[in-house]
């Protein structure tokens, strides 16, 4: 068996009151039970599940769509690569053009993570709750057409928040392409580099989404 030389972790801590999508509730994370006096430690947890860094399954936007519990989990691991699209932010919108720059040779990867590096504000201000950059509708195309399993980006959601009408969701989750909004640490990974991605959503049963871990795997 082969081991990675390095594990990257692309999760967000979660907190209370971390931030998050606007017309969400805050999440809260409180103890019940404490090690000094109850001799174990516990807390209950109250959020949505598209809290941090998570999952969107197909059933988000499509009603016979996959649950996030039916997603198989060899799915759930396959090869990925990192565009660096931090000078190509026109406005708020990702372009097809810059994703068809950055397309790698060779055989295609099973998921696509976007770095803009909107995770490193990650804060309740304008810039990063409203402000983000988001996949323009023919860059959702092209990734249809890529065939990709998957979609990851480091901003609250892989549509721009003006996009009311959730284009860029829609047309990657009617195909069957689920999406990692909210990752983390990108700058870590380098373009170029096949990792291997682990995803581990939490297995919400009939769940639209769920909060996740995910680790990059350097060979």
């Amino acid at each position: 068996m082969t081991f990675p030389s390095r594990v990257h972790d692309l999760t967000a801590t979660l907190q209370t009151h971390m931030a998050t999508w606007p017309t969400s509730p805050l999440p809260v994370f409180e103890p019940t039970a404490f090690n000094a006096r109850d001799g174990v430690a516990g807390e209950r947890i109250v959020c949505s599940s598209h809290t941090g860094t998570h999952v969107d399954a197909p059933y988000h936007f499509v009603e016979d769509g996959r649950t996030i519990d039916a997603i198989p989990p060899e799915d759930l691991v396959g090869p990925a690569v990192v565009f660096d699209l931090r000078s190509e932010i026109d406005g708020t919108l990702l372009r097809r053009a810059s994703l068809e720059r950055h397309w790698p040779k060779g055989p295609a990867p099973a998921f696509v993570l976007l770095r803009t590096d909107w995770s490193q504000q990650r804060a309740p201000t304008q810039r990063y709750l409203y402000d983000f950059p988001g996949l323009e509708v023919s860059a959702a195309k092209f990734l249809v057409e890529r065939e990709i399993r998957a979609v990851g980006t480091d901003t609250l959601s892989i549509d721009p928040y003006a996009n009311a009408e959730f284009e860029a969701h829609k047309t990657l989750l009617s195909r069957g392409i689920w999406i990692i909004e909210a990752l983390d640490h990108l700058d870590r990974l380098r373009e170029g580099v096949v990792y291997t991605l682990v995803v581990g959503p939490l297995k919400i049963g009939g769940g639209s989404g769920a909060m996740s871990r995910v680790l990059a795997l350097e060979s």
